[in-house]
């Protein structure tokens, strides 16, 4: 025990020493104003409840509680351990003496609950608000003495509005003073909840808050539907800029974070959609035990599938990429997690056909998640040589080794892009489902790919290029006013990606439902409004649609669809396929050949001629669901 914990214990135990001889002496001294010794039946007494009540304590673990965050909890601890040292004192008086002094012992049991918990709740309130009166003086209460606190309201009453007002009244670090909560269940309404106020509904904010002069909002309903949430955000904004939310509830409950963990607004909670959800039975029985290879794996999704894999156990995790910082960077996070799977690592290039076999046959993986790929469109159509290389060519060797090889399941992480594309690198990437879908027809793996929309906060995606450009003083800059773009989070994209491997039976492209396509203007005026500027403070700049890039996106082609969910906010596209003789021809002879121009032809080209296939995916999607 530590020289601090030592010196607290010995403390606590002068403290309750003092308490038990004078609640003992007291006692007496109200039936007898004249006592003025103690009896041997006040020292006996005086000597048992001492030694019960140390002896209790210590059991019940009373004097390691931190008494600055007493609860409920504590005070029935109190009680117990009084109301059982009563008890051995009335049985030690029955035995040695042959009388029970009721009254005293009577009183000596409420004296002594009061005290003991009157001097651990005053620590408590002294610790938690110091000792500065009101500085308007119409009431002599405690107070936080900080002159720059915030005027906070709490949107929602429920457990963790409740939660989340202790927490910041108990907190000497945060500077907030809550001043109440609104809630929209009326039976709240004029009532006090943990000691503030309800003041009204959502639909009084504004009222509210010119009232009291709240210049910070909490919205703490992590369990009520993202749409619901981004009203009220909206709405909130338009009031003070200073506008934070609660973590989700899963990532509470998963223990990714706390309730007292408020975080600033983000982009995601202006989408107004549920994020995707995970089969977690039919995950973990594919990968737990199993070995899993992802390339590309110290990119945004790479590494956040890396991270989401890992919770379902798997026995080796091979991190694959062709830069070796970001590998490096990967596998030092994901070191230090308190897990059993075994880490590699493996700088590779998924061009080098010889080096990918050599690894893919040394690890033996049952799963491949490719997400290695060129994505930057103006760059690919700068450069389309190289974005065949990589996101065809690269596909087609990672692909044929782990058809070679015997792997389970090869996942390809493809693009929106791949639909209808009108640039290199959503054409290259259309190319590249042809090829696992061709391989799919005679292979034993099951080859499926999966379509991602725009994914918020990965590198080289507008959020964090809006963010830059917002933190140099402006102006944002967007295409078009009608630019339009399905999004999606980080985790809901390695969310899919496994879950589609979950589901794969060989040739399906996996789509997720990402809602109603979202106006980039409008990400960019969110995000000034989130980061507390105005339209006047940072301008949006149209800077004109750049080269390759399409007005719309599209998720599957009118070739493609299936009316059906195969799982809930997924759906799987039918099966298009390039002739593979003429992809083979076109990868194997004509690329080092073609110029720039004739490359990009090619491509486009190779999509115009694809065939349609006998559908190997057309099943009752019921059978689906795992």
């Amino acid at each position: 025990m530590s020289v601090v914990l030592r010196k607290r214990l010995l403390l606590l135990i002068l403290i309750d020493s003092v308490i038990v001889s004078f609640s003992i002496y007291m006692s007496h001294f109200f039936l007898n104003p004249y006592v003025t010794v103690f009896d041997l039946l006040m020292f006996v007494s005086a000597l048992t409840l001492l030694i019960t009540h140390h002896l209790l304590s210590g059991a019940f673990g009373m004097y390691k509680r931190k008494w600055r965050y007493a609860s409920m909890e504590e005070l029935v601890g109190i009680i117990v351990i009084v109301s059982l040292s009563i008890l051995s004192v009335t049985a030690v008086q029955l035995l040695a003496f042959g009388v029970i002094n009721e009254r005293a012992l009577t009183i000596t049991w409420m004296l002594h609950i009061i005290l003991l918990g009157g001097v651990r709740f005053a620590w408590r309130y002294y610790k938690t608000y110091g000792l500065t009166l009101n500085p308007k003086g119409k009431k002599a209460k405690l107070v936080k003495n900080n002159p720059n606190m915030k005027s906070t309201l709490i949107v929602g009453a429920g457990s963790a509005g409740r939660m989340l007002a202790r927490q910041i009244k108990d907190s000497t670090d945060v500077n907030s003073n809550v001043i109440g909560f609104v809630d929209d269940d009326f039976t709240m309404h004029h009532l006090t909840i943990s000691g503030l106020p309800v003041l009204g509904s959502t639909k009084n904010i504004e009222d509210i808050a010119n009232k009291y002069s709240i210049n910070h909002i909490v919205i703490a309903m992590p369990s009520i539907e993202r749409s619901r949430v981004k009203m009220i955000i909206q709405d909130a904004q338009k009031i003070v800029k200073n506008v934070q939310t609660l973590p989700m509830i899963e990532d509470i409950a998963l223990g990714n974070v706390s309730v007292s963990q408020i975080r600033d607004v983000s982009i995601e909670d202006l989408l107004g959609r549920e994020p995707v959800e995970l089969n977690i039975g039919s995950i973990s029985s594919e990968i737990n035990g199993k070995t899993v290879l992802v390339t590309g794996a110290g990119g945004s999704i790479g590494s956040e599938i890396c991270r989401q894999i890992l919770k379902f156990g798997p026995e080796k995790l091979v991190l694959l990429g062709h830069g070796e910082n970001s590998i490096y960077t990967i596998h030092m996070e994901l070191k230090q997690l308190d897990i059993k799977t075994e880490l590699f690592t493996v700088i590779a290039d998924v061009q080098d056909r010889d080096r990918i076999f050599e690894v893919v046959d040394e690890y033996q993986p049952s799963y491949i998640y490719h997400a290695a790929a060129h994505k930057h469109v103006p760059l690919m159509e700068a450069n389309p040589k190289e974005a065949v290389k990589n996101n065809v060519i690269g596909t087609k060797n990672v692909a044929e080794a782990a058809d070679v090889i015997g792997v389970a399941n090869f996942v390809l992480i493809s693009s929106d892009k791949a639909v209808n594309p009108t640039n290199v690198m959503g054409a290259t990437k259309r190319v590249a489902e042809m090829v696992v879908q061709s391989l799919s027809k005679t292979s034993q793996t099951k080859f499926v790919a999966v379509r991602f929309g725009n994914v918020l906060g990965s590198r080289g995606s507008v959020i964090p290029l809006f963010k830059n450009q917002i933190a140099a003083g402006g102006p944002v800059t967007v295409t078009h006013p009608d630019m339009t773009r399905y999004f999606m989070t980080i985790p809901e994209a390695s969310r899919l990606v496994m879950q589609a491997g979950a589901l794969a039976r060989g040739g399906e492209i996996f789509v997720l439902d990402m809602g109603e396509p979202v106006k980039i203007v409008d990400l960019a005026k969110n995000l000034i409004s989130l980061s507390g500027f105005t339209e006047e403070e940072i301008p949006v700049k149209f800077a004109g649609i750049r080269p390759g890039e399409k007005m719309y996106e599209e998720l599957l082609g009118e070739g493609e669809v299936h009316s059906e969910q195969v799982y809930p906010k997924i759906y799987i596209g039918k099966n298009n396929e390039v002739p593979v003789h003429e992809l083979l021809n076109f990868i194997n002879y004509e690329l080092e050949n073609l110029s720039d121009e004739d490359v990009k032809n090619s491509v486009f080209k190779l999509i115009d001629n694809k065939v349609a296939v006998s559908n190997v995916n057309e099943i009752d999607a019921k059978e689906r669901i795992l």
